[in-house]
């Protein structure tokens, strides 16, 4: 092999490896946010938090998602209710527990659908959850939407009540964001 062809595969081998490279990239907040939803027989309530963090490890060339991190105060939920929001805060403990956290443990896509499950962190217990959604990537930029749910007596979370009727177990969680690369 002669010096130039030498040259050409090193650099080929080094353009490569550069382009196979993942990169770590944090939320665009103004872009992004997490609501929760609540159910009871008698209203259905709804919050949502622009201030949540969310950090992507991803492949850019293979337009792959390698894994999820993220972190919400509790605190920075907001659903239009004062009085609502602070009893909501009562019933989280959110002086005790000002954090949830997401450590993702398995990520699968297909096409634009995505599936994220890892350990998450709320009311000082830790589940398993699984987020499904849709990851549409652009010029430089990935939007992803998606949705989970958890129990709140899983989380040890007594469920709050109107008029003695408890809301139901569920919360669901729906999510938007948007990461620049």
């Amino acid at each position: 092999m002669t010096r130039m062809n030498l040259l050409v595969a090193w650099f080929l081998i080094a353009a490569a490896g550069l382009l196979a490279q993942t990169k770590s990239v944090d939320v665009l907040k103004e872009e992004s946010s997490i609501t929760y939803r609540m159910s009871h027989p008698l209203h259905h309530i709804e919050a949502t938090s622009k201030d949540g963090w969310f950090r992507v490890e991803i492949d850019p060339a293979k337009k792959e998602i390698k894994s999820v991190t993220a972190q919400v105060d509790v605190m920075t939920f907001d659903g239009g209710n004062s009085n609502r929001d602070s009893h909501a805060m009562e019933v989280i403990e959110s002086i005790k527990y000002p954090d949830v956290t997401f450590a993702s443990t398995a990520v699968k896509q297909r096409a634009d659908s995505i599936e994220i499950s890892g350990k998450l962190t709320f009311h000082g217990v830790i589940q398993e959850v699984l987020m499904r959604g849709v990851a549409k990537w652009e010029d430089h930029k990935l939007n992803v939407d998606g949705a989970f749910e958890l129990s709140l007596t899983a989380f040890k979370i007594e469920r709050p009540a109107l008029l003695m009727v408890p809301v139901e177990d569920g919360l669901k969680f729906s999510l938007k964001a948007a990461f620049a690369f």
